[in-house]
């Protein structure tokens, strides 16, 4: 899917509800630990429900730099959430895997809890990887991270984000149909 560093940068300098769809179904490791991207949500630069809305922030810098880059911030104080950095302002955040590599790893960070939960939710997938404000701002074609295209055809679907109070009803939550790790049913 990409021969270069510029066709992976230009694959991701688009809109991020473009890009979120299609990630759904490609498989992301973190230092060997991973699985397919199964739910994701997409904030665009002008989206009120954005971090970027407001403009430029010593927290949502990387959201202002080049594409492909990890976005991580604290939800809540309580929980990393992980995001690709899209076109400018623009970032699509990972809501659930489907656990496929470095599960017994996984299990010892979520502490035992059944393979459906691992990376079901943002916090849960970013404790599940080991994602955390270190990674911020890193490039997804540099170490630790591997992301591949999907094989074969993944069905999408789609609808309203969850957990925000601004735009709440935009669909910009896309998912693969029928998943049972997803953070929440369609």
């Amino acid at each position: 899917m990409f021969d270069s560093l510029m066709e992976w940068m230009h694959w991701f300098a688009r809109p991020a509800h473009i890009v979120a769809p299609e990630l759904v179904g490609m498989s992301l490791e973190v230092d060997g630990t991973g699985g397919l991207i199964v739910e994701v949500e997409a904030y665009e630069r002008d989206d009120p429900a954005s971090h970027s809305f407001r403009g430029r922030t010593t927290r949502n810098s990387v959201m202002f730099g080049p594409p492909a880059r990890a976005y991580v911030y604290r939800s809540y104080g309580l929980h990393w959430c992980f995001n690709i950095v899209c076109e400018e302002g623009s970032a699509v955040l990972l809501r659930a895997l489907e656990p496929r590599s470095g599960v017994a790893t996984m299990r010892i960070r979520r502490r035992g809890i059944s393979d459906r939960l691992l990376c079901a939710g943002p916090g849960r997938l970013a404790e599940a990887l080991a994602i955390d404000a270190d990674l911020n701002g890193v490039a997804l074609f540099d170490a630790p991270f591997s992301l591949r295209p999907a094989i074969g055809r993944v069905d999408i679907v789609s609808g309203p984000r969850i957990g925000i109070k601004k735009a709440p009803d935009v669909p910009w939550r896309f998912g693969a149909a029928n998943s049972i790790f997803l953070s929440r049913p369609f």
